[in-house]
Formats: structure tokens, C-alpha cells, sequence
């Protein structure tokens, strides 16, 4: 078996399912969600998201949950950021991605020819997440 690397983004404010569900809609796949509820727990919590797990074809696997302050302190900032890069035959799929992830958030540098060669773009989605958009060798178009 081999050892994955997975992101896992933790959201304030009870907004991971929302996060999780529009991930969904940008990169397809199969999204799994258990709640704190699943797990026995009542109250407000009960229906916030202990994990969510999208698991998207080709292999890449997105993780994440509701942060609790009690539980988990989230802070935003540029430490870590979700990096999609492929080669020219991944980039109608990876500009579309990009433009749909950009929806309500801040583009930080276009998709654009970047000196090295390659295609990249930086955004933060409407969430507070970084991420990352490499084409490899790809021409703009």
C-alpha cells in the first residue's frame, strides 16, 4: 500500500459542509460527510461536519471539517495553499477549475504564461483557501 499526502482544511464558523459541497461541484467526485451528531454529540454541534471526505477521480483525495473554537483555532494566512498542477492534457479541465474556484473569492495572480514555461494562477477562494494552478508546458488559450 502506498502512503498518500492528503490536504485537510479545517473551516470556521460551521461553514465545511457548504466548503465541501461546492469543492463537489468544482471537481466532481464522491463527497462522504459525518457529523459531529454521528458521533454522539448533541446540541448546536450535533449538525457540523467532524469530516468530510471528497474523493475525486483520477486519485486526489479532499479532506475537511467544521472547527469548533473550543476545538480547533483556525487562522488564515499564505503558510499553505492546495496546489492542482497537470500537463497540457489536464489544462481545459485545470482552467475550468480555476475559474470556478475563483467564483466569490480574490484571484492573486491570473492563469497566465508564468516565465518558467508553464501556465499558473493563484487564488483564495470565498472560503479563506489558498490555491495553486499549474499547467505544465501549456500554451495560453
Amino acid at each position: 500500500m502506498s502512503i498518500n499526502l492528503n490536504p485537510y482544511l479545517n473551516f470556521p464558523d460551521g461553514t465545511a459542509r457548504e466548503a465541501m459541497e461546492f469543492y463537489t461541484s468544482v471537481l466532481g467526485g464522491e463527497l462522504t460527510v459525518m457529523t459531529f451528531g454521528d458521533m454522539g454529540t448533541e446540541g448546536p454541534l450535533a449538525a457540523q461536519v467532524m469530516h468530510g471526505q471528497l474523493e475525486v477521480p483520477g486519485g486526489m483525495v479532499l479532506m475537511g471539517a467544521d472547527a469548533p473554537p473550543e476545538m480547533v483555532q483556525v487562522t488564515f494566512g499564505d503558510n499553505v495553499s492546495v496546489s492542482l498542477s497537470g500537463g497540457p492534457e489536464d489544462a481545459e479541465r485545470l482552467r475550468e477549475w480555476f475559474a470556478k474556484l475563483s467564483e466569490g473569492g480574490v484571484v492573486r495572480q491570473p492563469l497566465e504564461a508564468a516565465p518558467w514555461g508553464d501556465e499558473f494562477g493563484m487564488l483564495t477562494d470565498r472560503f479563506g483557501i489558498g490555491w495553486l494552478v499549474n499547467i505544465a508546458g501549456a500554451s495560453p488559450g
